[in-house]
């Protein structure tokens, strides 16, 4: 049941955070969507929603709005740490701050979500973190390097966070969307799956029993064995 629960969503003015904010929404729970983008956030808002505009990759603002979420509730049940962007540059092209930017909005977005969230979770005792990554952290994929990278180190912090709330009720897991049309890449992709299919797999990482999965990866509603040599994207 995620009705009456707290969850924090970040890039959810578009997008799978937004799919995910409005269903959660739906079922009764207490969503707080954040984004740098004041407009789509405002559509949420007509929505009952209530949001924050938040610049993940600065430490102080993401304490902030887990603090925001704390004074509204009370509780800090569900984190979402989901916020992205594309990036499409060959490694010896990118311009300047380019890739430190990328990775500070995924990777430290993330890192700055968990640090956060972790001590409400410890007071209250217990809480689920969900970090938004992709199979581009295997891949090759032409002009994807910070993406990949900022990816791959999400998988990593990941498991490390994890370890370290293992005394505790505080599930830390990863969640791998698949190619979704969101329009992170700039353009619109009938061809990929809506945000919404994603749903089904974000509740699951939400409502996880104590002593359920951990520094897991997920997918589909199934777990994912990341850098698995068997995994086919790893094999061209």
């Amino acid at each position: 049941m995620v009705n009456k629960k707290t969850i924090v969503i970040t890039g959810a003015a578009s997008g799978i955070g937004r799919a995910w904010a409005k269903a959660f929404n739906q079922e009764g729970a207490n969503v707080i969507a954040c984004d740098i983008n004041q407009e789509g956030l405002f559509t949420l808002e007509e929505l009952g929603i209530s949001t924050s505009v938040t610049d993940v990759s600065d430490d102080q603002q993401v304490k902030d709005l887990i603090n925001l979420a704390i004074e509204k509730t009370g509780r800090l049940d569900v984190v979402f740490n989901n916020a992205g962007m594309g990036y499409g540059h060959k490694l010896e092209e990118s311009p300047v701050g380019a890739f430190e930017h990328h990775v500070a909005v995924h990777l430290f977005g993330c890192v700055y979500g968990m640090k956060h969230a972790i001590p409400q979770m410890r007071k209250q005792g217990s809480g689920r973190i969900v970090n938004t990554i992709s199979r581009n952290a295997e891949t090759n994929t032409y002009g994807t390097s910070a993406y990949s990278a900022a990816k791959a180190a999400i998988w990593s912090a990941t498991r490390v966070a994890a370890y370290e709330v293992s005394d505790a009720d505080i599930l830390i897991n990863m969640i791998i969307p698949g190619p979704t049309n969101t329009g992170i890449w700039g353009k619109d992709m009938k061809h990929l799956q809506s945000p919404e299919v994603t749903y089904p797999t974000a509740r699951m990482l939400a409502t996880l029993k104590e002593g359920g999965p951990n520094a897991k990866v997920f997918w589909d509603e199934k777990e994912y064995p990341m850098f698995n040599s068997e995994n086919e994207i790893l094999k061209k």
